[in-house]
């Protein structure tokens, strides 16, 4: 593996019987990057991850993370790698200060190197007031930062999280990024995936799944600027019913509902626009404005997700 690379994947496979959910998947990511892993339930996130922690072993390719071989080397790896799932893997009976013990325990982190460790994420997840309550009786926001404290207690040089903002809410999902981003800044490789596509925009590359392959893999600003065709956003008083209107309009590739308004991706942006118009009046409503707008994430996805045949049904 490069000196400049925390994590290194070539050919990565998994297969379940006759089901592969992981399909040649191959990247590396560069030390102290946030990478991300973005796509819908079912795209190889988990298992992708699973492999390359060890937790799971590769039906076919290789990978090296920290410097160790995830089949050869699962020991070693165990030791500077942490892995935070999206259940927190944390112990509800337990108090906050009685699970970090635990884990200190687990990672063999004792003496004076455990007290400034366990004081240190009692400060970074805002928590030393709540040193001797019960776990379970924490807001889930709270249980997550616990969570990425214990996660990383033994000082890890790559940092797994899976889906680890699932059921938080925005302004807790927006506080945990900041944590994250402080790991980074000190060092630490972060591997995180998510199905918020708002949150790819948080990450320094993104590598875009379903099926189990990968279907682009950037930064989110080259992503989105690689998106071709034009996407409009149009207001309406009725977007489900707009969206169904615009089924097979000229010069309409696909139109998806976001929020209250519509996003449209267009392969003729004039032709479009009179399409949507009429279309729209056709089905007594109104087009109240129509914006030609710079594409988001979730709007590369959806084309590059249409283009490789749809996602997993189910």
């Amino acid at each position: 593996m490069a000196e400049a690379q925390a994590v290194t994947a070539r050919g990565l496979t998994r297969r379940f019987g006759d089901f592969t959910a992981v399909d040649s998947v191959t990247f590396d990511v560069a030390r102290g990057e946030v990478f991300g892993f973005l796509g819908p339930n079912g795209a190889g996130k988990t298992t992708t991850i699973k492999m390359l922690n060890g937790l799971l072993p590769p039906t076919e390719g290789e990978a090296v993370v920290a410097g160790h071989d995830v089949v050869a080397a699962r020991r070693e790896l165990k030791r500077d790698i942490g892995y935070m799932s999206q259940m927190f893997s944390l112990y509800l009976d337990l108090t906050v200060e009685e699970n970090i013990e635990l884990f200190g325990g687990l990672y063999e982190v004792r003496g004076e190197r455990y007290r400034k460790r366990r004081d240190w994420i009692l400060s970074m997840a805002d928590l030393e007031g709540a040193r001797s309550r019960r776990t379970g009786q924490l807001p889930l926001g709270w249980k997550q930062r616990l969570a990425l404290g214990c996660a990383v207690l033994h000082e890890p040089s790559v940092l797994f999280l899976d889906e680890p903002t699932s059921g938080v809410d925005p302004a807790a999902r927006r506080a945990f990024w900041d944590m994250i981003y402080g790991l980074a800044d000190s060092g630490t490789t972060v591997l995180v995936s998510t199905h918020y596509m708002e949150e790819a925009e948080y990450c320094n590359r993104v590598a875009l799944m379903n099926r189990g392959r990968l279907i682009a893999l950037d930064r989110p600003g080259a992503l989105r600027a690689a998106l071709e065709e034009p996407i409009l956003e149009v207001r309406t008083m009725d977007a489900a019913r707009a969206v169904e209107a615009l089924a097979g309009a000229d010069g309409v590739i696909e139109a998806a509902m976001f929020g209250r308004r519509l996003h449209v991706a267009a392969s003729d942006e004039a032709l479009a626009r009179s399409s949507i118009e009429s279309r729209l009046a056709g089905a007594g409503l109104r087009a109240e404005q129509i914006e030609r707008i710079e594409p988001s994430l979730e709007d590369v996805f959806v084309s590059l997700v249409r283009r490789e045949g749809g996602t997993v049904a189910g």
